[in-house]
């Protein structure tokens, strides 16, 4: 999930380099950090070195990326076989497997979905040198339904869906707990930790704001585990683990919210407990994408089945009740 935060230029800071001017909108980060961030103007990408005007909107894109030296100059790879939901001119959308980086990164040159899908098509260089095409992200760990903007006009009216919140997400996640309610609104700004920059946390003052809407799918009393929608009414980072874990039902198999080690105790079910313990990466999957085409204004609905292991779980829970 993108973090996309949106800033207007007041009279005050009328003249500052753009580095500079986002300096001060978000203290949490240095200006050598915000020049790792995509930034856009009118869905434009702009240089740092700019000079920002009253009245001028400016879209950041909070993730960390790599710079192009760091890449392998052949920026393609062919490691799996792509699950192609969707491909036209303009977008392409896949349902991304899990255990897969989305980009190149320090730690990460070869085996992204990035480059495995420039193997097969051309995406738009908008994105920038490691990231072309990628409008939204989803985690290593997290499966499920992506589009990617092929042309520079797709790529331009993606953005400014994700950054309107115009467009449907739903997610499913395996949970420990069951709920004693049906559905629930989960609300709560979320900031980068204090004590870990690598992950996020739900926060009183500051942060920004989030909006997950949860609904019940299934519950496994027995071994005390839920199966849960949550729609994204927002797309901060890692916001459904976060807001999940913080309301007392953190995701099965998540290293980072998922405060596995303390449920173990209570698993008396053989195979849940191996599944558990050998299973690498948070059982939350991507279910539902659906927005208007940026260029035809098609209504596009997207749905991927859940992937094996998911499925595999599920088929434990329900032989464990």
């Amino acid at each position: 999930m993108t973090d996309m935060r949106r800033f207007k230029v007041d009279d005050a800071s009328a003249g500052l380099r753009l580095d500079k001017f986002l300096a001060t909108q978000m203290p949490q980060f240095s200006r050598s950090e915000i020049q790792e961030f995509n930034v856009w103007r009118n869905y434009r990408l702009v240089k740092f070195s700019e000079r920002v005007r009253p009245g001028e909107e400016f879209l950041v894109e909070l993730t960390e990326r790599a710079s192009a030296s760091d890449v392998a100059a052949d920026n393609v790879s062919s490691d799996f076989d792509l699950d192609i939901l969707f491909e036209d001119d303009d977008i392409i959308v896949i349902n991304k497997p899990r255990g897969v980086v989305m980009y190149p990164s320090a730690g990460n040159k070869t085996g992204t979905f990035v480059q495995n899908i420039l193997a097969h098509t051309p995406l738009s260089t908008l994105g920038g040198a490691t990231r072309p095409g990628v409008v939204h992200r989803l985690d290593k760990d997290t499966s499920g339904v992506m589009v990617f903007a092929k042309s520079d006009a797709a790529f331009r009216g993606l953005v400014k869906i994700f950054s309107e919140h115009d467009l449907t997400r739903k997610y499913v996640a395996f949970v420990w707990g069951v709920p004693n309610w049906t559905g629930a609104d989960i609300t709560g700004n979320i900031a980068r930790s204090s004590r870990n920059r690598q992950k996020m946390s739900m926060v009183k003052t500051g942060g920004r704001p989030a909006h997950t809407i949860v609904n019940v799918m299934d519950v496994w009393p027995r071994v005390g585990v839920s199966a849960l929608r949550c729609t994204l009414m927002t797309g901060r980072t890692h916001q459904i683990r976060v807001h999940l874990s913080a309301h007392g039902f953190p995701v099965l198999c998540d290293p980072v919210y998922g405060r596995g080690a303390s449920r173990l105790g209570s698993v008396k079910n053989p195979d849940l407990l191996d599944f558990i313990k050998t299973h690498d990466g948070q059982m939350l999957h991507a279910e539902v994408l659906e927005f208007i085409h940026p260029t035809t204004g098609a209504q596009m609905h997207f749905r991927a089945p859940l992937p094996d292991d998911m499925a595999t779980l599920r088929c434990i829970l329900d032989e464990a009740e």
